[in-house]
């Protein structure tokens, strides 16, 4: 598998992404943040690290929302979040700033659920 084929906003991003190592998410073009339904995260990629500043294997286990991007504990992120969980079809695309901790950033997130076993994709890309 070619990484070319994983394209940002994909319809089948996460099919690709669940035959996926933490090396070959590494060499993803754009950040991909796998999170439980309680917003722990899962795995955190280098792309994704680059964006914020932060050591991916120093984030691993903590609370995305309230831990590592209080900025996101918001109606338009974390209510779009817990709503697609809450569901079971997070599936949504929308333009956010990243702002804790660092150089206010635009960005494109893609949240998404993943196929197998409870857990999220959150992408994202500088804008």
């Amino acid at each position: 598998m070619t990484l070319e084929t994983i394209r940002f906003g994909g319809d089948d991003i996460e099919n690709s992404l669940a035959k996926m190592d933490d090396q070959s998410l590494d060499k993803l073009a754009f950040g991909a943040i796998q999170l439980d339904a309680s917003g722990k995260i899962l795995q955190y990629n280098a792309a994704e690290g680059d964006i914020t500043g932060r050591d991916p294997k120093s984030v691993i286990g903590k609370n995305f929302f309230t831990s590592v991007a209080p900025c996101t504990q918001s109606k338009e992120f974390q209510g779009r979040f817990k709503e697609g969980v809450q569901n079971g079809n997070l599936n949504t695309m929308f333009e956010y700033v990243f702002d804790y901790q660092m150089k206010p950033t635009k960005v494109k997130v893609h949240m998404k659920k993943a196929m197998a076993g409870d857990s999220y994709w959150i992408f994202v890309k500088r804008l």
